[in-house]
């Protein structure tokens, strides 16, 4: 054999060893080092006050599924046209009010802040001076704000399911670079998240998916003290809908979860048996009861609808006059000078570049169809419902075991 065919031979080799150990390396990820450390004793903690300042501006909190259907929907009159909705969770979940971003700049470009002021905090106040439930807050509300950013540039689209999977899907994209390293929301959730939080489950509630198929977003901003607290809390109210589980009826033994799960189904290594165990110390009496006599477990529920406020009726766009977004003030966001505030905590606005803001949402009025005021209407109720005096069960009147006093331990236990 010739030297130069040799060489190519030898080259090519060479070629497929290292590939190979590449595509391999792909799936044994290991958290960079300087988001694997932190300091157990540290009492440092990070201000979210801008973001949640922000979420209360944009979220509508829906409040607990009561596992109710919508009622069939009918074309109007003289039109054949019927929106497209699932009857199941049309209701469930909270909501943003994405249509405020359309054509408003300004909007966007807070909401681009907020990112980039998270993104750069640890160039500021490195993480591994943090303890583990400031770190978790930290990751969870980047993530979260990085797929807000993303959706709103989609928005009005609002079928996400091309964007949240498959190829160049938002998840699996380079969005960030933290500390100098590149960082994708998967690299967040699959290596970062999972590896130094010990394949907890309770994780994957703080991760807004931006369909009424996934956890909810909240009205605040995870923050240390209570990121614990605050996932147990996602993980009862999703759990708990037809967007999380369903029975498939009383003579069924198959029990129904959702395709969220299958998604990160790596979290859930031995998948039926690890997600029933999951399941059981949240899900209510009745439920609870079918899932231990159900002989199957099917990961076929979903909704790749965006949280969109306004939904399935494109003709109400913009208008906020009879919905609980009429309620939503202008938003002012402003950076301090010191990084530190006056609690000895780093604000996540440090590294933005101290601009003012407004979050303008009024855009006018609409003439509202029977069948969007409808929608309107049992959204306006709903919201009322969960926000009257805050009577809602708490997690602990769940779960035998509360969370702990430091909220630095995840939930545990059965009823």
């Amino acid at each position: 054999m010739n030297s130069k065919r040799l060489l190519s031979l030898s080259l090519f080799v060479s070629c497929i060893t290292w590939c190979s150990a590449n595509v391999a390396g792909a799936t044994e990820l290991v958290v960079p080092e300087q988001f694997h450390e932190f300091d157990a004793s540290s009492e440092r903690t990070i201000n979210y006050d801008i973001l949640t300042q922000w979420l209360k501006a944009v979220v509508v909190d829906i409040g607990r599924s009561d596992r109710g259907k919508s009622v069939p929907s009918h074309p109007g009159i003289g039109t054949r046209i019927k929106p497209k909705i699932k009857r199941s969770t049309i209701y469930e979940g909270n909501r943003v009010y994405f249509e405020a971003f359309e054509g408003n700049d300004d909007a966007k470009q807070l909401l681009r802040d907020i990112r980039k002021s998270l993104e750069q905090l640890p160039d500021i106040a490195p993480l591994k001076y943090f303890n583990r439930s400031e770190q978790l807050a930290y990751w969870l509300n980047l993530y979260n704000v990085t797929l807000l950013n993303e959706i709103v540039d989609a928005y009005p689209k609002r079928d996400l399911e091309d964007l949240l999977i498959g190829k160049d899907s938002i998840p699996g994209r380079k969005l960030l670079k933290v500390s100098g390293v590149s960082l994708s929301l998967d690299d967040i959730q699959h290596v970062i998240l999972k590896q130094n939080y010990n394949d907890d489950p309770l994780i994957i509630y703080g991760l807004y998916q931006g369909i009424i198929g996934g956890p909810n977003i909240r009205r605040m901003a995870y923050t240390g003290k209570s990121v614990y607290r605050a996932l147990a809390d996602n993980a009862l109210e999703f759990i708990n809908s037809n967007r999380g589980t369903s029975t498939g009826g009383r003579r069924s033994k198959t029990f129904h979860v959702s395709s969220f799960y299958e998604r990160n189904s790596d979290y859930f290594p031995a998948f039926e048996a690890d997600l029933v165990a999951h399941l059981l110390p949240f899900l209510e009496e009745r439920e609870r009861g079918r899932l231990v006599a159900a002989s199957t477990i099917e990961a076929n529920i979903s909704d790749w609808t965006v949280t969109d406020l306004f939904g399935t009726y494109p003709e109400v766009r913009n208008g906020i006059a009879t919905n609980p977004a009429a309620l939503m003030s202008a938003l002012r966001s402003t950076t301090p000078a010191d990084p530190i505030d006056s609690g000895g905590g780093v604000t996540a606005a440090a590294a933005s570049n101290g601009s003012s803001s407004y979050l303008s949402m009024a855009k006018g009025s609409s003439k509202y169809s029977p069948e969007a005021f409808q929608h309107l209407l049992v959204l306006n109720t709903k919201w009322a419902e969960a926000n009257k005096a805050r009577a809602t069960v708490t997690v602990e009147d769940i779960l035998d075991e509360p969370v702990s006093s430091d909220d630095q331990t995840p939930v545990r236990g059965s009823q």
